[in-house]
């Protein structure tokens, strides 16, 4: 446990069903993550740096519309004021009209799922860059190795082991033999200091549209359409934004509407008449337990960059 400080406490209660944990679980990069970790007691806790300063914050559901989030740090106030985006109060499903009766019944039954906003544009893009073409086990573990080295310790009392995301500047002196001793390979490794050299203009898309940001993102080498989607999902809230060209998402995609596979046309075609709620479509059969791709053959094998 770290040393504690003053908290902060607020009550969000919302006006309508809001699911924290399923909302929030995408921000999460595996068990170990250091940023994002949900203890025993139902506990989520989240470090993140904000443009004032670290914060760490425990967030607790108290009952259907209402979280109680306590932050500690001096990101403390300016993290405060991110809760309802962060919860997903400006992300609304009114005009969400799916026909697929998986869909049409996962909506009925997880009314609160949201898609949230964190407004941290670096803090999504370097997971996301870690993840580009290798298998989720070893991107988590380069992520979770490369903060603990390079993050500072969360402010207040937070688990054991949790860190605050380095900045850009850090990201930027991080020495290539840091990054090949984490797994990452040199092309990813380029493209975390190319991001982290023009963060500020990259946190900057948070005020731009949708459309907007991910073609700002894909300005950098090394940014394309998946990475700039798994940026858009998080950090700008898009209930649109769909992971094309992510190994595994097409065919889940087919074999859980239509009981066969589906590569990335098929899907962007299949999924065209859910626009701009594609994404909120996936996370939907995710939560409900109804995404579905039959495995056919061994685990893909994990790459250790490593020995290369």
């Amino acid at each position: 446990m770290t040393v504690s400080a003053d908290p902060l406490e607020t009550l969000h209660t919302s006006d309508r069903p809001l699911l924290m944990a399923a909302t929030l679980a995408p921000l999460g990069r595996g068990r170990g993550d250091p940023c994002h970790r949900v203890t025993a007691d139902g506990s989520l806790w989240r470090t993140t740096l904000m443009p004032s300063g670290p914060a760490t914050c425990r967030l607790v559901q108290v009952d259907r519309c209402s979280v109680r989030v306590t932050a500690w740090g001096d990101g403390a106030h300016e993290f405060l004021d991110s809760v309802p985006d962060l919860l997903g109060e400006c992300d609304t499903a009114t005009d969400f009209a799916p026909e697929h009766p998986i869909l049409v019944e996962a909506h009925r039954r997880y009314p609160g799922l949201r898609i949230p906003r964190t407004g941290r544009v670096l803090e999504s893009l370097v997971p996301a860059i870690l993840e580009q073409k290798v298998h989720g086990i070893a991107a988590r573990a380069s992520w979770r190795r490369l903060v603990t080295a390079h993050g500072e310790d969360a402010p207040g009392p937070a688990p054991t082991g949790m860190r605050v995301p380095p900045p850009a500047e850090v990201w930027r002196r991080v020495p290539s033999w840091e990054f090949h001793r984490a797994g990452v390979d040199p092309k990813r490794s380029r493209t975390i200091v190319a991001v982290a050299a023009v963060a500020d203009r990259l946190e900057e898309a948070v005020t731009l549209s949708p459309v907007d940001a991910a073609r700002r993102l894909r300005m950098v080498p090394g940014i394309g359409q998946w990475t700039a989607a798994e940026v858009g999902q998080r950090a700008f809230g898009d209930a649109d934004a769909l992971s094309v060209g992510d190994f595994h998402l097409a065919a889940m995609v087919g074999w859980s509407l239509l009981g066969r596979p589906l590569d990335d046309p098929g899907m962007v075609e299949y999924l065209e008449p859910l626009r701009p709620h594609r994404y909120r479509a996936i996370r939907l059969l995710e939560v409900s337990g109804t995404a579905v791709k039959p495995k056919f053959g061994p685990r893909t094998a994990v790459t250790d960059h490593r020995s290369r």
